[in-house]
């Protein structure tokens, strides 16, 4: 009875797993995607006491240039706008911006990114996918608060003077441009001037802003340096803008999030992750804001599936952050602004200061964006990427519920990354790297599944056994546990076994899933040159006017969830059956298990990438490959065992005997 229950616990173990991996297929497939509600909106409460003021301004529109401060008579001065194009996203241009991986187009208005696209060109370029015509990808776009008022990236929001009380919102302003600069390195700058003044005396502050861009670069520097011009020092802080306006990946989920990176004391770098649902959700301006007890702030993030845009604060001299942002938080873009549809996003931003610069000096802040893809092979063929912890950004997705094994999962998962790419050199084909690592992986496994079919086997075998002796001994339970174990013993049989090897291998191909899940080397690799063009979209051989059905709408022919649902119904034909004689639960389950793989699992998986359903049904084949060859052995195994004993009787004390086999020179006698 107690092997029985120990059995029961490991069966349910399994089948929890079981469902929730299903579960987490559900949410990746995006199948129950639910519509955005309004947007929360972050304003901003102004105050002599920085420490407190934490969150976005509502952005103003361009128009709209700053007034005179009705006390204190404080304003701020700039220039005429300009549209400012630096960087390219031409590949075939033969000027000397050739070798740019990014496109900046930068606005007066808050001296800010309004745009930031990949080029096509310069070794690692991104296009949109679109099958109609594949533009350059768009990394950041601007975005609007529920008013309509847009937000641009890296936006000067507001600054303060902290003991004059006055505050102006720069992000109103029309800072002067002051030009392109081409530097010797082949890099490109851009600068912006803005100037504080009071009353009708001369400026007291005068701020100029730059942006650097860098060829066959993702990395662009951003400096803010004030200069106090006035006869007295100034106490000043400002609230800036991060990365806004990612878009989407992952067409059946909101793939888009906002991370913020800190370092303890030992220099391990940890994250913070706030998903655009949580972010939306926020009630008050503390729960979006960053924090994480007991380690300092380094960088802060947005990000989607394959790409994000990550600014860095300089650290201070001889330190490993910069001691300076006194708040991070994550905004809330975009909700239903899109022809009526949600397309919401999400934003970063960083309070900086008070700092006092004194009289007739002046005080450089630096920041870095890091604008291009999560590609593990570029985090760490850069030092500084590693020592800033930027792998952080990259998603595992479908780990979220597997919080006890996220360790082990993760990486595993980076492994397998690795090693795909490694295979690639030799294979230049995903869709065949795919393959072969799903039968490399069964093989190595094939001795704990074998294992574990046998065992299962066994066991369906002893149930008429284990049937009658809970019959006979049912007023005994302690006589009952006692022939039960006897008769384990016996024939070497153990309810653990059949659960076990399952559970064992279950995070290898949680891993995997999530590799090919979370690997950018698919984006846009193709496996055929018809069928399967994108390994990282859905295999659409015919598209059509959406049908609604019952929970989701189908655009398109997808063939290879079809050949999934074959995969598994074949598997399911081949995979051993326990007995059901006299167990009426366990007859129902096995049928709805019938079901569940070939119907649901092609259901669920529907709108996937095709490199993951490409993964699923190679393992599937290959499973059902692998029950073929293991229902063999087992069959091989039963007839050697039954023709090498003979059955208990009584003579025999109740044991089993094998036959003695005959020396090979007397077989022919």
């Amino acid at each position: 009875m107690e092997r029985d229950k120990r059995f029961l616990t490991g069966l349910a173990i399994f089948t929890a797993g079981f469902v929730i991996l299903c579960g987490v297929m559900v949410f990746q497939s995006g199948l129950f995607k639910q519509a955005t509600p309004d947007s929360f909106i972050l304003l901003q409460n102004a105050s002599e006491n920085e420490s407190a003021t934490a969150t976005l301004s509502a952005a103003k529109k361009e128009d709209e240039q700053p007034k005179p401060d009705a006390q204190n008579q404080y304003w701020a001065t700039g220039g005429d706008a300009e549209k400012i194009i630096i960087g390219a996203a031409d590949p075939n241009t033969e000027d000397p911006q050739k070798g740019f991986r990014l496109q900046l187009g930068l606005s007066c208005y808050g001296a800010s990114i309004e745009h930031a696209i990949f080029s096509c060109g310069a070794g690692k370029g991104f296009n949109d996918r679109n099958p109609k015509g594949a533009r350059p990808l768009t990394l950041l776009s601007p975005v609007r608060t529920a008013d309509g008022s847009r937000t641009l990236s890296m936006s000067n929001q507001s600054i303060i003077l902290v003991e004059q009380g006055a505050q102006l919102a720069l992000d109103r302003l029309s800072w002067k441009p002051l030009g392109l600069r081409k530097n010797d390195d082949g890099s490109q700058s851009y600068s912006f001037s803005a100037e504080i003044n009071y009353a009708e005396l001369e400026p007291i502050l005068k701020i100029v802003k730059t942006y650097t861009i860098y060829p066959k670069s993702y990395l662009v520097d951003c400096n803010v340096v004030i200069n106090d011009v006035s006869i007295k020092d100034q106490k000043v802080s400002f609230s800036l803008t991060g990365p806004v306006g990612i878009g989407h990946e992952d067409k059946r989920t909101n793939d888009r999030k906002a991370i913020a990176g800190f370092i303890d004391s030992k220099g391990q770098v940890n994250a913070v992750i706030k998903p655009v649902a949580n972010i939306m959700k926020a009630k008050t301006d503390a729960d979006n804001r960053f924090d994480k007890s007991g380690e300092n702030f380094i960088w802060a993030a947005i990000g989607n599936k394959y790409f994000t845009a990550i600014v860095v604060p300089a650290a201070d001299e001889g330190a490993l952050y910069c001691k300076l942002i006194s708040d991070k938080w994550a905004a809330y873009y975009n909700a239903g602004l899109k022809d009526g549809v949600a397309d919401d996003t999400v934003g970063v931003g960083l309070k900086v200061g008070p700092e006092v610069i004194k009289s007739n000096e002046s005080k450089v802040y630096k920041f870095q964006l890091y604008l291009g893809p999560k590609d593990r092979a570029v985090f760490d063929g850069d030092k500084r990427f590693r020592d800033l912890g930027f792998v952080n950004t990259i998603d595992m997705a479908c780990c979220c519920f597997f919080c006890p094994i996220m360790a082990l999962i993760r990486p595993l998962s980076f492994g397998l990354i690795t090693l795909m790419d490694l295979m690639y050199k030799v294979l230049p084909n995903y869709g065949v790297v795919i393959i072969i690592l799903v039968l490399i992986v069964r093989l190595l496994m094939h001795p704990l599944t074998r294992k574990g079919q046998v065992a299962m086997s066994k066991m369906g075998k002893l149930s008429p056994m284990v049937e009658e002796i809970k019959k006979k001994y049912s007023g005994d339970k302690v006589e009952m546990n006692k022939q039960m174990m006897a008769l384990y013993k016996t024939h070497g049989a153990s309810p653990v076994l059949g659960t076990l090897p399952m559970l064992l291998q279950m995070p290898i191909w949680v891993a995997l899933y999530t590799a090919i899940d979370a690997s950018i080397s698919l984006r846009g690799a193709k496996f055929l040159p018809i069928w399967i063009t994108d390994l990282s979209a859905p295999d659409s051989v015919f598209h059509f006017t959406p049908v609604n059905l019952v929970f989701f709408s189908v655009s398109a022919i997808n063939l290879l969830p079809i050949l999934m649902g074959v995969a598994f119904y074949v598997q399911q034909k081949l995979t051993p059956q326990q007995p059901t004689a006299g167990n009426a639960q366990l007859a129902q389950q096995q049928k709805i298990m019938m079901v569940m793989m070939p119907v649901m699992f092609p259901i669920m998986l529907y709108s996937a990438p095709s490199g993951l359903n490409l993964y699923i049904m190679a393992s599937t084949f290959g499973g059902a490959i692998e029950q073929y060859v293991i229902k063999k052995h087992i069959e091989e195994r039963e007839q050697t065992e039954g023709s090498g004993m003979v059955s208990a009787t009584s003579k025999t004390g109740g044991k089993i005997k094998k036959k003695k086999a005959k020396p090979f020179f007397k077989k022919y006698m």
